[in-house]
């Protein structure tokens, strides 16, 4: 049983080194940490609802995990082919359109939760 405690927790001890080298090395990281705390403190700021809450937390999760496994494919290209190859290429671009379709999609998403309530409270000063 010992040992399996040992397992698990460097099992999640490698998950946040993985996670902490995504801050640390991705750029774009910096972006998604921003926006998903704006996100996060609108969605407080204008109380949505329980369901609501879980669509945004899906959405953010969704550009985390595409951002996380874009830089996982990238660091595996990179070991497999140091020398540029156009599949090589190819992988790392569709890694990052899969990103770019996450955070689009989270765009819309977010729109159309925090879109309705924002303007409800932003409407009085706009007249």
């Amino acid at each position: 049983m010992l040992a399996f405690l040992r397992s698990r927790l460097a099992a999640f001890r490698y998950a946040f080194e993985g996670w902490w080298h995504v801050i640390r090395t991705q750029r774009n990281a910096w972006i998604h940490a921003v926006i998903s705390l704006v996100v996060l403190g609108l969605s407080f700021f204008l109380h949505l609802s329980v369901h609501d809450w879980a669509v945004i937390m899906i959405a953010i999760a969704l550009v985390w995990i595409a951002e996380f496994l874009n830089t996982a494919l990238e660091a595996v290209v990179d070991l497999a082919s140091p020398q540029q190859h156009e599949l090589a290429k190819i992988g790392k671009d569709v890694g990052a359109a899969a990103v770019l379709i996450a955070a689009a999609t989270s765009i819309i998403i977010g729109l159309l939760i925090l879109g309705p309530p924002l303007w409800v409270w932003i409407s009085p000063w706009v007249k």
